[in-house]
């Protein structure tokens, strides 16, 4: 990684150091279409998908010993039961990155009526987590999105 980083002129300390976030943040939404184009196994010739995921994520903050971290997993913690018992559920992934401070959450189903149904259901139990995550001090960016996966 040194070795790229520096043939790409790129500060690898600046770059995987722990900078503080803002505090404020909006939610949003991205990839928002209709449960019949999402349920679909063929987005275009070659593209198939079997999977469909609603990812969960927000910023984090390295202040305080990396708190704001370590509320986020317990405020996942609490809900990972919920998630775990969406019909259709196939798995979920944590994803936490500490160059950029990311904290994500994505959960998998099978493209078509199980996913479907969890959207209808509001992603239950999305928006208590989201809650949760938007009241821990030092988390910002909280935003969702749906997107298909397909191993390759």
């Amino acid at each position: 990684i040194t070795h790229h980083l520096r043939s790409q002129n790129i500060d690898k300390e600046a770059m995987f150091a722990v900078r503080p976030v803002a505090t404020s943040f909006q939610r949003v939404v991205l990839n928002s279409r209709p449960a019949s184009v999402r349920s679909m196994g063929t987005i275009v010739e070659g593209v198939d998908f079997d999977t469909v995921a609603r990812e969960w994520r927000c910023k984090w903050s390295g202040d305080d010993d990396k708190k704001s971290l370590a509320e986020a997993q317990k405020a996942l913690n609490e809900v990972l039961g919920d998630v775990k018992a969406v019909d259709g559920f196939k798995k979920v992934d944590r994803v936490v990155c500490g160059g950029c401070l990311d904290f994500k959450v994505i959960t998998s189903l099978p493209a078509g009526d199980k996913f479907a149904a969890w959207e209808a259901s509001g992603f239950a139990p999305e928006e208590a987590f989201l809650k949760k995550l938007e009241s821990i001090d030092g988390i910002s960016t909280v935003e969702t999105q749906t997107y298909t996966i397909m191993p390759m």
